[in-house]
């Protein structure tokens, strides 16, 4: 461990000091010291990042981007499985590792570089085996990463303590922390970390009802964390969004609610959600809303993204949104996924607009599968215009989205008949749009452009290219 006269200081400290001083503080350690203070936690961190005192039970974070989020929870992990020497025991011993995905398990809890192989000293550093998706410990202590896209992988383990990181953003939020609290139930104090920025979920507020009834809460901005960030960040990134509604979210962490005069509210959406594995009526159609990118993925501007949202009608008359697959990749990027959600809902057909881009769309959609249906529809009234009779069907209960869909839904509560709050896009909700006035043509109708391409199918509605 460091000497005392390391420890007596923090990181705060030895950042104020000229470069001069800094140097001569830190030649009195020996090397030893020195390579023990790399690892020394309680040195580095402001005070929000250590482990609160008292009987909670979940701890939650909610932070900004680069906040500190992600070595606080991995830092925890590691106070609770290491011991004073690399066999000795520590507090838990069977933790449960959960992500938005298993790619950010890996990626970000694991293998980032926040994660917990980086922050580790080489004789506690735990053994990670991918294909087992465990962490295992010199002292025997073991890990399992979990994601949030399969809640059933945590029906039936049992585990001591937990970490779950981004929670605000998981697909299937309720079923996943229902099925992690069920086995959350070995030793005597099981406990949890929650990481995440702040979406007002119902999950989310439900954790601040029980402040102080077995939830602590730490709040912490982008701000917060500013000596470890690049200057360029502050200069460029967080300058373009603060004081807009997506920097107040995502950079000062604030719990935003809906919008006042929002087509959509969060109420109306979770009134009618249906639980993922709830069983679903057999659909008499399905298809792919897809609203191309305005300009290609890098274009550094709010319309690079394509919005990509599957629908279903039931046989039911009901629509149901199954999934958002929407992306800021390139063409190809983007065609693959959606013809990857075409297959996997075995849909019916694509539902294109061809206002951005033209022939370009099926040409791309065409070198990912020839003899796809696609439709192709172009805007000529305003989002809005198209987006009212879409919302009067959430109105008048007649759509369900299944399981929660975070960015699409926060894109749909900021949405207003003046257009989107702020300087967000809506790409998402376009792609909803589109697929569901494609599902419900009595309350909208897509203007086809038929005689765009050669190929249209015999015996195909107009606007439906074979």
């Amino acid at each position: 461990m460091p000497s005392n006269s390391a420890t007596k200081w923090n990181a705060s400290f030895l950042a104020s000091l000229t470069p001069e001083r800094r140097a001569e503080f830190l030649s009195q350690l020996t090397p030893r010291e020195l390579k023990s203070l790399r690892f020394d936690w309680a040195f580095w961190s402001r005070p929000e990042q250590l482990e609160p005192p008292g009987g909670w039970h979940t701890w939650l974070i909610l932070a900004g981007r680069g906040a500190g989020k992600t070595r606080t929870g991995a830092e925890w992990v590691r106070a609770c499985v290491c011991g004073p020497t690399p066999l000795s025991a520590g507090r838990y011993s069977r933790f449960a590792l959960v992500a938005e995905t298993a790619a950010d398990a890996r990626d970000v809890i694991v293998e980032g570089p926040s994660g917990l192989l980086a922050i580790h000293p080489r004789g506690f550093r735990p053994k990670f085996e991918p294909s087992k998706r465990r962490l295992t410990w010199p002292n025997g202590a073991v890990a399992m990463l979990y994601n949030a896209t399969e809640p059933d992988q945590l029906r039936g383990p049992q585990h001591d303590a937990a970490w779950c990181d981004e929670l605000a953003k998981w697909r299937y939020a309720r079923e996943t922390w229902d099925m992690l609290q069920f086995g959350l139930r070995l030793g005597h104090d099981p406990r949890q970390i929650v990481t995440t920025t702040p979406r007002p979920i119902a999950i989310i507020r439900e954790f601040l009802g029980k402040e102080g009834h077995g939830v602590v809460l730490t709040r912490g901005s982008t701000y917060d964390n500013r000596a470890n960030l690049a200057q360029n960040y502050f200069n460029t990134i967080v300058r373009s969004y603060e004081g807009t509604r997506l920097g107040r979210q995502e950079i000062n962490a604030e719990l935003l609610d809906d919008v006042a005069g929002a087509l959509w509210t969060r109420s109306l959406l979770d009134q009618h959600r249906i639980a993922r594995g709830t069983p679903l009526p057999r659909f008499d159609r399905v298809v792919v809303g897809i609203d191309p990118a305005a300009r290609p993925s890098g274009a550094g501007d709010k319309t690079s993204e394509t919005g990509i949202v599957v629908c279903g009608l039931g046989e039911d008359g009901r629509g149901y949104v199954l999934d958002d697959l929407s992306n800021r990749q390139g063409p190809m990027g983007w065609a693959q996924k959606a013809v990857a959600g075409f297959d996997l809902y075995e849909a019916d057909a694509l539902v294109v607009e061809i206002n951005q881009g033209g022939a370009m769309v099926e040409t791309v959609l065409r070198a990912v599968r020839g003899g796809l249906p696609i439709r192709a529809v172009r805007a000529t009234r305003g989002k809005t215009v198209r987006a009212e009779p879409i919302a009067a069907l959430y109105a008048q209960g007649r759509v369900s989205h299944v399981g929660a869909l975070p960015t699409l839904e926060d894109q749909m509560v900021q949405f207003t008949p003046f257009g989107i709050e702020g300087d967000g896009a809506a790409d998402r909700v376009d792609a909803l749009v589109w697929a569901l006035a494609d599902l419900f043509p009595r309350m909208i109708r897509p203007v086809p452009d038929a005689a765009m391409w050669d190929d249209e199918r015999d015996g195909a509605p107009s606007g439906w290219l074979g």
